[in-house]
């Protein structure tokens, strides 16, 4: 897991937050995917439960965290087709949508918009444009509000 720990990007505890997601008893393997050319890690993408909550309803989702590709392997579409690939089984598994906070620029190429836009919050300080959301099947985010809660694994 060398990927998370070298990068400038990463929080430098990613490896160990897959571990403790791993133990949780939400966690589901096939919303772990490995991207790997010659044997070697070039990627990785993990999805956890989340729930957004309010007052009157909760709502459970997917947030994309941790999600890297080493540098001298991106621009190349392993990030892409990691998301692409895990969207694609939250979609069969009826999951109505993911989050993640990361680049604008890069997330709101595969379709992710500002959360707030839906009066979705997280559960900590953010930048706006970095906190976003996708719906995964349609209608996914109709009538969904409130602030995300993640799980124990990620220490909030």
């Amino acid at each position: 897991m060398t990927t998370f720990s070298k990068s400038q990007n990463g929080y430098g505890g990613e490896a160990a937050l897959v571990e403790r997601i791993r133990k949780d008893p939400t966690y589901k393997r096939r919303f772990e995917i490995v991207a790997d050319q010659a044997g070697r890690l070039v990627g990785y993408g993990l999805l956890s439960n989340v729930i957004i909550e309010n007052e009157n309803q909760s709502k459970t989702g997917l947030c994309l965290a941790p999600m890297a590709v080493i540098a001298s392997h991106q621009r190349q579409g392993i990030g892409k087709q990691i998301v692409t690939e895990l969207e694609h089984r939250a979609a069969l598994a009826k999951f109505p949508f993911i989050s993640v906070l990361g680049w604008p620029d890069y997330y709101g190429k595969l379709g992710y918009q500002r959360a707030s836009q839906f009066g979705i919050k997280p559960p900590f300080p953010a930048p706006d444009d970095t906190y976003m959301i996708k719906a995964i099947i349609p209608n996914g985010l109709s009538g969904v509000q409130g602030t995300v809660h993640y799980l124990r694994a990620f220490g909030m």
